[in-house]
């Protein structure tokens, strides 16, 4: 980070206290130093056009024309504009604070609607009252004009001409902003984790999507997109990852940033974070409001996707607004798989995780040499939760039979803000290399960080660049180690089948067939016994071969020879899971671990469902050695001579 940035970040943090620490608690000055920044910024940006800006607007005005934001915007030479008379150093010379508060609400709606918008989502003219209130709105302005600070692009000389303040270049800017950012969510531990992944996180999970490819990528244009995008930092890092790995490869590449995000204030950061850093156009890609209910690009393709969406977090007012589990068709979730037309990739409504990444799997290219490349942040729950057949379950069968998982890498606990749960980052790619197809890596990285000097929340380690070059080297090793397991995809999918035995009562027919309204009275009646005749509920007299692993069984009917079926017992119900790699499928399965003890038993066949689940702890399980005898007995007899002094003093006192 350049010193200036770092000064100037610094003497922005310090307004904070200088100006209000006596208006608001110091949780809420985000409120109004972040939005401040921006307008300071965009005032120093704006500065040598305004004058340009007010001819446009007033030959427009003059010509009846009412869509001007084009041309304002070719008058400023940026993205963003401002046609109020004043500029923020007019406002420091205003007699009364009545009239300060009209100028200065009259500044802020001359800028063009990009930043109007910021502004609105940053709730900042809500802020004017209190500032009015407390005498601080001057004080303010004052001090982020402040002569000793340049949050202009544009070095102030000396009267010599020489340099006093170097210029802040947007790329300087956006590091301010993110510091303050930074700083921010660092001073608000309880609510940082909704909204910031750590920056090792994010650098780590960059890595992961790019360099694999590093040498593929050629001189040309990449769309970069996050549905959970926060305050933007997760595209800023991909975008300089990508274009440092592409100069580092002797190409050129134009990256294009796109996002989506639901809660205001972040939105406003993200949107405004781009416009610092000069990237105007981009800021118009980023999209306010739910990406599962209203997908702000909903026919766009991405070449690169990164994310962590928020987990454990219910989404059922989404779910209602798309018609509820029963008439949502979204072409996301409802997909084609699997000979199912309408295959669910719904979940339970208590936790949308999963289909953050079920969206961003709708949106890969299919018609280029890379494809897409995705990595995302979930918790453990995206690992096992959802039986066979549900939302969750379908997403990962999905996903693996499609072959589009290469890895999922454990992070070390404790790694994100506001929680210290396990966390996992999935890699996808529907461009697998040749060696990975057909085949899932697991990486425990668990055990590689450093860390922290002070705790920052519940973050109380880091992933050094050692640690995040030491992961990287394991993926991109695709090599069997103790950290890093290999498997084929049917590893992870299994049958889920229901077994059933047959209902025995006592004092019936064992040789005739009883109706449904007959066997639900015999039940009531008769009592239920092992060692009493199972209940026959049809007979197959004709084409029909005893098979009783699928309920035929042989038996005798009136004297004659007959394949039944019998009556099953709810209550004697079970299921088993039966792996998709099990040598000689399910009935193998069944023979061996479920007729040795139940003879009787078999299978519904129209019962089987496919689900997948994937556990990190079986795989990397590592029991804990058990103590000798002679280490046991030593402690047993130190314990004894503990209890005996005890005892001693006891009875002397």
């Amino acid at each position: 980070m350049a010193v200036s940035a770092l000064n100037v970040s610094g003497f922005i943090w310090g307004i904070a206290d200088d100006v209000l620490r006596d208006v608001y608690v110091r949780g809420k000055y985000r409120d109004v130093i972040l939005p401040m920044t921006v307008i300071r910024r965009l005032d120093a940006v704006l500065e040598p056009t305004k004058d340009d800006v007010l001819r446009m607007r007033a030959q427009l005005d003059d010509a009846g024309i009412a869509n001007q934001d084009a041309a304002l915007r070719q008058a400023a030479e940026e993205a963003f504009y401002n046609v109020s008379p004043f500029r923020l150093r007019d406002l420091t010379s205003r007699a009364t604070q009545q009239q300060l508060r009209a100028d200065f609400e009259a500044y802020l709606d001359g800028f063009s609607p990009n930043v109007q918008e910021v502004l609105e989502k940053f709730k900042f003219r809500n802020q004017i009252p209190t500032l009015m209130d407390a005498d601080a709105l001057g004080f303010l302005i004052e001090k982020f004009l402040d002569p000793s600070i340049n949050l202009s692009p544009r070095p102030v000389l000396n009267g010599d001409g020489s340099v006093r303040l170097e210029g802040l270049d947007n790329h300087g800017m956006g590091t301010v902003f993110e510091e303050l950012i930074r700083r921010f969510n660092e001073e608000n531990n309880e609510e940082a984790g909704e909204h910031f992944t750590p920056r090792d996180v994010v650098q780590l999970m960059a890595r992961l999507v790019f360099e694999p490819i590093a040498d593929e990528v050629t001189s040309g244009t990449y769309l970069v997109y996050d549905g959970a995008c926060g305050t933007g930092g997760m595209l800023t890092v991909a975008e300089e990852t990508l274009a440092e790995l592409a100069r580092g490869h002797g190409k050129e590449v134009s990256v294009h940033l796109f996002g989506q995000e639901v809660n205001p204030e972040t939105y406003a950061i993200s949107k405004a974070d781009l416009i610092l850093k000069g990237e105007g156009v981009e800021a118009d890609n980023i999209h306010f409001g739910s990406t599962l209910s209203s997908d702000g690009f909903p026919s766009r393709e991405f070449d690169f996707m990164l994310s962590n969406p928020p987990y454990g977090k219910s989404w059922k007012t989404d779910l209602e607004r798309m018609g509820g589990k029963s008439g949502l068709y979204d072409m996301r979730f409802i997909v084609e798989h699997a000979d199912d037309p309408d295959y669910s990739l719904v979940t339970r409504s208590s936790d949308g995780q999963m289909l953050f990444l079920a969206n961003m799997l709708s949106k890969m290219k299919q018609d280029t040499a890379l494809g897409s490349r995705i990595a995302e942040v979930h918790n453990g729950s995206s690992l096992f939760t959802g039986d066979a057949g549900q939302g969750e379950s379908n997403i990962r069968r999905w996903i693996i039979e499609n072959d589009w998982l290469e890895a999922i890498v454990a992070l070390p606990l404790n790694m994100f803000y506001n929680t210290g749960i396990a966390t996992y980052i999935w890699v996808l790619s529907n461009r697998k290399a040749e060696h990975r197809r057909g085949k899932v890596q697991l990486i425990d990285a668990t055990q590689w960080f450093a860390p922290l000097r002070k705790n920052l929340g519940a973050k109380n380690c880091t992933l050094s660049d050692g640690d995040v070059r030491r992961i990287c080297d394991v993926f991109e090793a695709f090599e069997k180690t103790e950290e890093s397991k290999i498997f084929a995809n049917e590893a992870f999918g299994y049958w889920k089948v229901t077994v059933e035995r047959p209902l025995r009562l006592e004092g019936i027919d064992p040789e005739r067939a009883y109706k449904a309204r007959e066997i639900k009275a015999l039940k009531e009646e008769c009592e239920r016994s092992e060692t009493a005749p199972p209940v026959i509920k049809r007979v197959h007299r004709r084409l029909a071969e005893p098979d009783p692993l699928r309920g035929l069984f042989a038996a005798t009917v009136n004297g004659r020879p007959a394949v039944v079926e019998y009556e099953a017992d709810r209550e004697l119900r079970d299921t088993e899971q039966i792996p998709l790699m099990e040598e000689g499928g399910i009935e193998a399965f069944l023979r061996r671990e479920v007729m040795p003890y139940a003879p009787d038993a078999w299978y519904v066949a129209s019962s089987v469902k496919v689900g997948y689940e994937i556990s990190f702890t079986r795989h990397f399980y590592k029991p804990t050695p058990l103590r000798s005898l002679e280490e046991i007995r030593a402690e047993v007899l130190e314990l004894e001579r503990e209890t005996e002094g005890l005892l001693a003093e006891l009875v002397d006192s």
